[in-house]
Parts: structure tokens; sequence; C-alpha cells
């Protein structure tokens, strides 16, 4: 593998022209996996990188690599590190995990006391999540704020979470809450046997899409099984 030198940093407005190519390949990775993101405008990112709300990955000689940003909801009572996204040409040098991990101290350095969140489907990406301490939890736990839910309107598998009335879909839910005693993380988590193995990431994720989208109205009996 080519020798690549990265810089990973907190955006600023020197980077806004990189927003096109960003939502871009958002777009791109959504449609490849065949699951759902929540769209986001050129406008929107570069209101995050404005905001100094966003990491960026830049290659030494200054081509764009990767990107995540901040959302705050319920008045910054939780925190979501959203749209991480790492250019194709750059996918196997741990960029993901490295984007993650400034994003994570971004977000605690603006929101220390703020619970922490996220929605996803990639195995890689819970593995990280739980590298950093998020555990996987229900979607009772996460933010009731109509506007971030309103975000999921986008996705292909909307139709899936307002059937379930937004209490579960194909993303799996997870958490990182700086104030809660372990004991009481212990009794959140859905899963307690994932220990950061990516393999079992793996099998979660295949698990729910069987559930979601083979057994139909059986789906909800079906997964409670597992739960």
């Amino acid at each position: 593998m080519e020798e690549i030198t990265f810089k990973i940093l907190v955006a600023d407005a020197s980077h806004k022209s990189f927003a096109q190519q960003i939502t871009d390949e958002m777009a791109n990775s959504a449609k490849a996996r065949g699951t759902g993101i929540a769209k986001r405008s050129i406008e929107y990112v570069q209101t995050k990188i404005e905001e100094g709300k966003a990491i960026i990955a830049l290659t030494g000689d200054g081509r764009w690599a990767g990107f995540c940003y901040i959302e705050a909801w319920g008045h910054g009572k939780y925190v979501a590190n959203s749209g991480l996204i790492v250019s194709p040409e750059f996918r196997k040098y741990g960029l993901a995990r490295k984007i993650k991990q400034e994003i994570f101290k971004l977000s605690r350095l603006k929101y220390p006391d703020s619970k922490i969140f996220g929605l996803t489907t990639g195995p890689a990406v819970m593995k990280i999540n739980s590298e950093l301490g998020y555990i996987p939890v229900s979607y009772a736990d996460l933010t009731d704020d109509n506007e971030f839910w309103k975000g999921c309107q986008s996705c292909v598998n909307y139709e899936i979470l307002m059937s379930k009335s937004r209490q579960n879909c194909l993303c799996t839910a997870m958490l990182y809450d700086p104030n809660a005693p372990k004991n009481k993380l212990a009794e959140m988590a859905l899963r307690k046997d994932f220990n950061k193995r990516i393999k079992l990431f793996d099998r979660w994720v295949r698990l729910k899409k069987f559930v979601f989208l083979k057994l139909g109205k059986s789906a909800k009996s079906f997964l409670s099984l597992f739960i």
C-alpha cells in the first residue's frame, strides 16, 4: 500500500470548497450499500464547517480524504456524530477510526455533559463506537427531538422506521453517556456480548436486515427473541 500522510483537523471556512465532494460521496456510499442515510445539502455541510463542528481529513497535498460533523439535539442534551465518510481511494488507511476519534474528542470538548449517540448499519462503525465507549441501546434511549427524526425522511428505510413507531429500524442505535454509572450502562445495553468483536457486529446487522426485510409483519415478534 502506498505511503500517504494525512492531516486530520477541525474544519474551518477554508474547507468549504470540499462540501460538494463530501455530499456526493455520502450519497454514492449509501447507494452502494443499499442502505439509507439522512441526506444533507451542500449548504448544511458548509454551515457545520463554518461553526467549527466538523472534522476533515486531507492528504499532504491537499486532497479531501474524509469527513464527519456534529449535530446537537434536544437543546444540547444529545449530540450525534453524523455523516462519517471516507473517500473511496483512502479507505484502507484506518481513516474512519481516526476521524471518529477526533470528532468524539471535539464533541466532548464542545458538549461535555451531552449524551453522544449514533445510528448506523455499518459493523465497522459499530466496532469503532464500541471502542470509544458506546453501547447498543433501544431507540427509546435516543433523543425525542422531532427535528432529528425528520432527517430520516430521505432514508430508503424510512417506511420501516415509521412502521415501528420510531422504536426500531435497520440501523443500530448506540449511545455514550458521560454521566451514567457502569451498572446503569450494563442495564441499558441490548447486547452484552459484542466486546468490540466485528464478527458479532456483522452478525447483528445481517440479523436485523433479515428480520425487517424478509419477515415483514412477523419481524417484531422475531426480533424480540434476540434482544
